[in-house]
């Protein structure tokens, strides 16, 4: 049996062939990161940082937190990670992130609202077909009253809406887990944290829509798993992805882009040049003399035989 997740059922979902690269044949990306996930990663780590030093009641100021973002930062940053964006620095994006950090803490002081039960967490569970699902969770924790709470961090540029909440697959397959490992959950609330606009959004979600999730994601590994090809899917994604070297889809398009288009010219090639085109001028010129001349006796000759000529075909 094998360990599938939401991201590798995405991959799949997405683009085929970007899943059998990663997935079947191990390949390595050309791209081994891009800005959005290292800003991504960066902030994650931070928060985590500020929730284990709240769990030993350390102080935490908004300025330290900062500081540990820039210096994380800069530590990891290369210039090997992709901006797609072309409008956009790396410089930009540290600030972005800067920015998340400052808006979430002046949120969620004293960040004691919760009892905070994990971050990151890291588990597995089993699925109805023997195969098994990893449970990943930026932050995992519980109120007094019985409620749970699955919690991810989004430094997404888009506004996840309601619906769009109410029909994710990620956080809900974990609400599963939750439901499974703790059986005095009255409720398992799911919640992102939507970092660029300062804002939660939460669903929840029933058994009986549990169920039916699970089920269907049971019939997309039996898909996954019963595929015999692996077209491309071109998609706005292809701009993130780290194949594109060796994708098909794109293998013209690089072959014209590496192509080297500066020619080697000997020193008296300009001579030559000049002289060629001068030629070709002449020819040109003298060539429309005589166009000009068969015009007028095909319009004098149509006169006289008192024939109508298309303009078109003189």
């Amino acid at each position: 049996m094998a360990i599938y997740s939401h991201s590798k059922i995405s991959s799949f979902e997405n683009c085929p062939y970007q899943y059998k690269l990663k997935y079947i044949d191990k390949e390595k990306p050309e791209i081994e990161n891009t800005i959005e996930a290292f800003i991504g990663d960066i902030v994650h780590q931070a928060l985590e940082s500020l929730y284990k030093d709240k769990k030993f009641k350390k102080r935490v100021s908004k300025a330290s937190l900062i500081k540990f973002y820039r210096d994380l930062w800069d530590k990891e940053y290369s210039e090997d990670i992709k901006v797609v964006k072309q409008e956009l620095t790396a410089e930009n994006y540290k600030k972005m992130g800067e920015k998340f950090l400052s808006d979430y803490y002046e949120k969620y002081k004293p960040f004691e609202q919760l009892t905070i039960l994990g971050l990151e967490t890291q588990d597995k569970m089993t699925l109805a077909d023997g195969n098994q699902w990893h449970v990943r969770i930026d932050k995992f924790a519980c109120d007094n009253e019985g409620n749970y709470y699955v919690m991810d961090y989004k430094t997404n540029s888009r506004m996840k809406d309601q619906e769009e909440a109410d029909s994710d697959r990620q956080l809900a397959m974990y609400s599963i887990w939750v439901k499974d490992k703790f059986k005095d959950a009255k409720s398992v609330k799911l919640v992102w944290h939507m970092l660029a606009f300062n804002k939660e959004v939460i669903s929840e979600r029933s058994d009986e829509e549990l169920e039916k999730l699970q089920q269907e994601i049971i019939i997309k590994i039996k898909e996954i798993e019963n595929a015999k090809e692996f077209p491309t899917k071109v998609s706005a994604l292809c701009d993130y992805c780290g194949f594109r070297n060796i994708c098909p889809s794109f293998k013209h398009k690089l072959e014209l882009e590496t192509k080297n288009e500066i020619k080697d010219f000997k020193e008296d090639n300009g001579v030559q040049f000049v002289d060629k085109f001068a030629e070709i001028k002449v020819k040109l010129s003298e060539l429309q003399e005589k166009q000009d001349e068969l015009k007028i006796n095909l319009i004098e000759f149509a006169k006289q035989k008192k024939l109508m000529l298309f303009m078109g075909a003189i």
